[in-house]
């Protein structure tokens, strides 16, 4: 039959009230998704790339809550940036290095963003040195009253002031070549603006180039340097999407040799990457570094369905039909199939939102609008836009040739056999026994899987990158990191100095220098001790803290009030880490949590957590507790579609038990190459499980359509694979191909995410391939088979 007659003769009535709503109106819905493009592109030029320190923690952590609640009177141990001045000729007590450091320091201060109060470095008034004389005990700024330009005398004052500051270790290196500008930030600026970090870190560059000008060297750390240098990276990450991008492209034309359906196909999902785009701002949010690699998933994602859709329509005009009715039979065959993949994709990323940690639920926002971006462009809008230009006849032809060779009882194609004999009892069992060992084997190694950071300095960037080679030099000048943990200390009003509460502090701070991954500690207790020497002539045999409430009382009044707040009711305790490796934080955080347990009474409470460290370990906890969880609503979501799709539990289990491989193989391989489970790392977990059903929804949305038609298993798999098979192996081969790429780009936890996708991609593919086929042999009965779904 001609294909204009089989047009005539095809009912355009029929079909769902879905199909004929939106191919009957061809037209209208092209016009539409036209206008939506349109006004969401013009919307996606206002989306901004910026990052929020308070996004990135767990704000109702009780931990969080404790700090939040006393940050306005914790000096510094929030968001906060430490600029080491390194004075290559010499030491600090330099002329021209103390006046190169005065002028920074003036610049900084007034720099938008900072919390001028609370920052310090030699040159504020608020460091300051406590010591004993001949006049008692004494204290005044670091910096000496009358100091003169590089005067011996001055110089010589400056230095026996540092020495007597306890600031030897922290603001000065302990070699005496290097001093430290403490940089407290805000969370917004003078003008009530959230604080760009990307702008932030320039203006630190900026600072860097001019003054290494003049004979000093600057090395950067903090938060806002360490999002400046990602957001830097997105540069790189919008090349290797780029990059992706004519991979794909590449890989799909080889597929079909088809310049229209590839050109759609790639189209179609790109406009839903515009569409997702353009709805950020919109909804009042921005891209961040770990979020900006959403865009990319919602292409793969779309290219894998695009593909499909695609596939099926060509297939059906290499069969003779029009193309219109074409688009419209694949229509029926895959849209529930399609729209069960994407929801299960959907509530992969929407899970995440059940992570108390805001840059995480952003990311699950971002990915799940690009989701349901999918549903119009590459299940509805590409099958209508195929409807129209349809596919090239030597592309149609080309994609039945296993059919019609299958058909006219040649042999079948060797690959698609290979893969049959899956279906048959020995092969089924070899499989799955080798699965089973898999299993085991990969999850003997995934219970070593560790929570949080693994390696020093920040894991998101390289080892070798400028960032972490300042946080090397920091460590190793100042004898410890910037990891700091303090414990706030809550007395009642006044009794801060009182003896019980800082001999109960004294005992927590020995205890706490005693754990392995301590470097240094720092309280007003042990401001009383070395006072106490002090005053007997540096005799270190006074090195005790002594029940003398009024000694104790004085030292108090001279203390820096960073060791006890205004009120007197609150005091920290500083706890200088080697590094904010998982283990060594969860060790800190046990031990200062068993002592709360012991020692917390009415008049005084021991809580956890503030500093870099403490919101670390926060964060840690928090992703511990949501990693099992997530799993367990991923998996309990994709079980509950997969049976609303297929309405049979062994259905289910054939779709679902692939994913399960994957996921405990997926984990044994951050073992192997050193990840930890994390912000950056949690959401691939997820997202593996949501995608990786996409793949067995197709496969087997045919294999029961045909086993309902009374196929048997094995040559119900076989036309599996002629109509999805083949697309299910492109696009798991092009997606994991683009995505490896990025294990090239600067940014670590990209490479990371790279490598597991890739992985993830591979193996959800070859599951879908081969252990499809073999549980359906143990589990799937064609006479026992319910209705497989034909519509929408």
């Amino acid at each position: 039959m001609k294909r204009a007659e089989h047009l005539k003769q095809f009912d355009r009535a029929s079909g769902s009230l879905v199909e004929r709503l939106l191919f009957n109106h061809r037209l209208l819905v092209m016009l539409i998704c036209a206008l939506i493009t349109a006004l969401l592109g013009w919307q996606a030029t206002r989306l901004n790339i910026n990052a929020s320190y308070e996004k990135t923690i767990p704000a109702n952590h009780p931990y969080i809550r404790n700090y939040l609640a006393n940050q306005s009177e914790l000096t510094g141990l929030g968001n906060a940036v430490r600029i080491a001045v390194d004075n290559p000729r010499g030491s600090i007590y330099d002329r021209a290095y103390l006046d190169t450091l005065r002028k920074l320091s003036e610049e900084v201060f007034l720099l938008p963003g900072v919390a001028r109060s609370q920052m310090k470095s030699l040159w504020t008034p608020g460091t300051r040195w406590v010591g004993v004389t001949e006049d008692g005990l004494e204290g005044g700024p670091v910096i000496p009253d009358g100091y003169e330009e590089g005067g011996a005398a001055s110089l010589t004052q400056l230095q026996a002031n540092i020495a007597r500051s306890g600031e030897i270790g922290q603001l000065v290196a302990f070699d005496g070549r290097s001093s430290v500008i403490y940089v407290p930030l805000l969370v917004r600026d003078s003008d009530g603006q959230a604080l760009d970090y990307g702008l932030f870190a320039q203006r630190l560059e900026a600072l860097r180039n001019k003054y290494e000008q003049q004979g000093v060297r600057l090395h950067i750390t903090g938060f806002a340097k360490l999002v400046g240098d990602l957001i830097d990276g997105v540069r790189a990450v919008l090349v290797f999407f780029a990059i992706a991008v004519a991979i794909a492209s590449a890989m799909v034309y080889w597929y079909t040799r088809c310049v229209r359906s590839t050109a759609l196909v790639v189209l179609a999902s790109l406009v839903a990457v515009v569409w997702q785009l353009g709805m950020l701002p919109m909804l009042g949010y921005a891209l961040d570094p770990y979020s900006i690699l959403v865009p990319f998933l919602v292409f793969a994602i779309g290219m894998s369905h695009g593909a499909q859709k695609m596939n099926g329509i060509m297939q059906d005009v290499g069969r003779g039909m029009h193309k219109l009715v074409a688009a419209r039979y694949t229509f029926r065959r895959l849209f529930l199939a399609g729209l069960t993949a994407l929801l299960a994709d959907a509530v992969g990323f929407a899970v995440l939102s059940t992570i108390d940690i805001a840059v995480i639920r952003e990311l699950a926002v971002a990915a799940s609008l690009g989701v349901a971006m999918l549903i119009f462009t590459n299940l509805i809008l590409l099958p209508i836009l195929l409807s129209y230009t349809g596919v090239s006849a030597a592309a149609a032809a080309r994609s039945l040739r296993a059919e019609t060779a299958d058909a006219s009882g040649q042999a079948r194609h060797p690959f698609w056999a290979l893969l049959d004999r899956f279906t048959g009892r020995r092969w089924a069992s070899g499989a799955i026994a080798v699965a089973l060992l898999l299993a085991a084997g990969g999850y003997a190694l995934s219970t070593r899987l560790k929570i949080g950071d693994l390696d020093p300095g920040a894991p998101e960037l390289r080892a070798d990158s400028r960032y972490n080679r300042d946080v090397a030099a920091l460590s190793a000048a100042y004898g410890a990191s910037s990891d700091v943990l303090a414990v706030m200390v809550k007395t009642a009003d006044g009794q801060c100095a009182q003896y019980d509460t800082l001999n109960k502090i004294d005992a927590l701070e020995w205890q706490l220098r005693q754990i392995d991954g301590v470097e240094s500690s720092n309280s007003l207790a042990l401001l009383n001790r070395r006072v106490l020497v002090g005053l007997n002539e540096g005799n270190p045999k006074w090195y005790e803290f002594l029940p003398n409430q009024d000694m104790l009382n004085t030292v108090t009044a001279g203390a820096p009030r960073g060791l006890y707040n205004d009120s007197c009711n609150l005091l920290t305790v500083y706890a200088y880490l080697r590094d904010h490796k998982a283990d060594t934080l969860a060790r800190v955080v046990s031990h200062v949590e068993a002592f709360a347990a012991a020692n917390n009474s009415k008049d005084v409470q021991f809580q956890l957590a503030a500093g870099s460290a403490g919101i670390e370990a926060a964060t840690n906890i928090v992703v511990q507790q949501a990693w099992r969880r997530m799993l367990l609503l991923v998996y309990a979501a994709v079980v509950l579609l997969c049976f609303i799709t297929f309405r049979s539990w062994r259905a289910v289990l054939v779709a679902v038990l692939p994913l399960m491989l994957t996921s405990v193989l997926a984990e044994a391989l951050m073992v192997l190459f050193g990840m930890g489970v994390k912000v950056a790392t949690l959401p691939v977990i997820a997202l593996g499980v949501g995608i990786g059903v996409d793949y067995a929804l197709y496969i087997l949305s045919i294999t029961l359509t045909q086993m309902r038609q009374g196929a048997s298993l094995s040559a119900a798999y076989y036309q599996a694979l002629l109509f999805t098979g083949k697309v299910v192996m492109l696009t798991g081969v092009t997606l994991a191909i683009g995505v490896i790429t990025w294990v090239f780009s600067p940014i670590k936890f990209q490479a990371d995410m790279g490598l597991l996708l890739a992985f993830m991609f591979v193996w959800n593919m070859l599951g879908a391939l081969i252990l499809v086929p073999a549980l359906s042999h143990f589990l799937l009965k064609p006479a026992a088979q319910p209705l497989s779904p034909q519509g929408a």
